[in-house]
């Protein structure tokens, strides 16, 4: 435990510092803080910034967010129970009016953002009724047959005066042990800790004493007070604190590291063009799909490649030509879509990305995804360049006329048909990119062979990870370097693992593997989101951040990722680009 005096006389780099937004209480005089708050932040290494209570104003807030690392959510008076669709206990405690709509919005829109939050007190209980949990307005009404211990006391702040058992294999319990002695102020406490949360510890009557995220997110709220605690040495609760900064840090260079005009991010795949015929407004934030304008801004994404997906259907001539129309009806769409919103803009090229980026733009690019789009004319490679298309993935499941496919194949090729290698070289020909996602291994090994310049798997994970046929063998990653190729590591669950939900740690697994197996220069990410991509961590466009995070906490440097984050695929594009320039 370091001396405060000592610590806070010592010279400053604010720049190299995470900021850690703290909610004030309202008072007579206005905004008013416990300085045991802030002096916890700065021992712990951060800078605190006191938040005042009182704006709902959600412009306001979100650019206030943009300009923490991360939340603290202090303690003060009971929640307004009518906020929460509740009617008031007699028991109930004094609200106070000016906090609770703000901060109930405020940690909203701070989960949205990945922010880090510890909850204390009332913080935990305004993190579970922000996030669809409830809680109980007083214990004893909620209890009043049961065996309570006393949990408003009225000793001193730094004096511990009962247990709490925390759950085992929880990041508290990696902070804090397994039993510990807290301070107790409540009358109120978590009920349901709603979706977005576990129970991580309790007392001995089962009051619920903290909660953390069930979605591998740095989120945790206590119900004590362990702020009272920052003079004792040693501090037993400054672990939390710590946690809270070390996480708000990764943010902080993440977002960095995001907003840099020099780097493009970019997701090289997703489906949302599926869900354009349920009404969904990309400008909005559309809770029917994973990837829009709002999201992408929350995640610090600048750029997806929006495929328009052709399910593998009859090879009759009335299957292929209504495959290739309904291909050109989904890049019609594509483009009237991004027409019609403000803040996105169609790109074509890695030079576009960069050039919308500078103008504060979101770029989405055309792609095709199954090259049953184009039949059997040759013609429509060129006709659907014209049209933007910057790669095509071959084939889907199932065979098509130019390819086998990775699942339900009847292996009729062997690998390319003929078909299949006019089909290479016109892309070739036209700067269209190969995209063999979906391919079986005799087809990856034809086109790679065949290609005059590099291909790319815009959705594929490791199958030395997860054994699944749409997944690249090593062998697969290995040549597919060799050619100066990219694989995409991708979120769909059951390419992850064989069993169970799939969560960021087994993304970052496949990536890692990847990366060893391949090398730095030849991986990259393409989500398969609104196309059954997604994963817990990672479930939709405003969480990409938090696969940014865990890499610099793996080590990797700034180079490492702009090349993982669309430098290695830019490149594979440009060379495609410029093949017969």
């Amino acid at each position: 435990m370091q001396d405060y005096a000592a610590f806070i006389s010592r010279p400053l780099n604010l720049s190299s510092r995470p900021v850690i937004g703290i909610t004030a209480n309202y008072g007579e005089k206005g905004a008013e803080l416990a300085e045991a708050y802030s002096k916890s932040v700065e021992l712990s290494g951060g800078i605190p910034l006191v938040i005042p209570a009182g704006t709902t104003e959600p412009e306001a807030l979100c650019a206030l967010l943009e300009r923490i690392d991360g939340l603290l959510l202090s303690g003060g008076a009971d929640l307004n129970p009518l906020l929460l669709g509740q009617e008031p206990v007699p028991r109930l405690g004094g609200v106070n009016p000016k906090r609770d709509r703000s901060e109930l919005l405020l940690t909203r829109l701070a989960y949205d953002r990945q922010l880090p939050i510890l909850g204390i007190c009332r913080g935990i209980q305004v993190m579970a009724a922000a996030l669809g949990g409830s809680v109980h307005q007083d214990l004893q009404t909620s209890f009043p047959d049961a065996s309570l211990i006393k949990h408003s006391q009225d000793a001193p702040r730094n004096e511990k005066t009962h247990y709490v058992d925390i759950e085992a294999g929880t990041v508290l319990e990696s902070l804090l042990g397994e039993r510990i002695a807290v301070n107790s102020f409540h009358h109120q406490a978590v009920n349901d800790a709603g979706p977005h949360f576990v129970v991580a510890a309790r007392s001995s009557d089962g009051v619920v004493e903290a909660i953390e995220s069930s979605e591998n997110k740095p989120l945790l709220g206590v119900q004590w007070h362990p702020e009272s605690f920052f003079a004792d040495v040693p501090n037993t609760m400054q672990p939390l604190f710590e946690y809270l900064v070390e996480q708000a840090d990764l943010h902080r260079k993440a977002r960095e590291f995001h907003t840099d005009l020099s780097v493009i991010t970019l997701d090289s795949h997703c489906d949302t063009p599926m869900f354009f015929e349920q009404g969904v407004n990309f400008d909005q934030r559309d809770e029917k799909v994973l990837v829009d304008m709002h999201k992408m801004t929350e995640g610090h994404l600048d750029s997806v490649i929006m495929a328009a997906y052709i399910p593998q259907g009859e090879r009759s001539e009335a299957g292929l030509q209504a495959a290739t129309a309904k291909a050109t009806q989904i890049l019609t769409d594509i483009r009237q879509m991004v027409d019609r919103c403000e803040g996105v803009a169609l790109a074509f090229t890695p030079d576009d990305l960069a050039e919308n980026k500078r103008e504060g733009l979101k770029s989405v690019m055309p792609a095709i995804e199954n090259g049953y789009a184009i039949g059997r004319e040759i013609e429509n490679v060129d006709r659907f360049r014209q049209m933007g298309v910057v790669y095509m993935t071959l084939c889907h499941n199932g065979d098509n006329d130019i390819c086998d496919s990775a699942r339900k194949s009847n292996a009729e090729h062997g690998g390319l048909s003929d078909f299949g290698r006019e089909v290479v070289h016109e892309m070739n020909r036209t700067g269209m990119m190969i995209d063999l996602s979906h391919a079986a291994e005799s087809t990856f090994y034809d086109v790679v062979s065949l290609s005059e310049v590099p291909v790319v798997c815009s959705h594929s994970s490791s199958m030395s990870c997860c054994q699944h046929p749409r997944n690249l063998t090593d062998d697969q990653l290995r040549t597919l370097a060799e050619n100066g190729g990219v694989a995409q590591v991708t979120l769909y669950n059951y390419f992850l693992v064989e069993n169970g939900t799939a969560t960021i740690d087994d993304a970052l697994r496949h990536l890692l593997h990847m990366i060893d197996v391949a090398g730095i220069d030849h991986v990259g990410f393409g989500s398969d989101f609104d196309g059954d991509g997604g994963i817990v961590g990672l479930a939709a466009a405003n969480e990409v951040m938090n696969l940014t995070k865990r890499l610099i906490a793996e080590g990797l440097t700034r180079a490492d990722l702009e090349k993982i984050w669309g430098g290695n695929f830019l490149r594979v594009m440009r060379m495609a680009q410029e093949y017969n320039y």
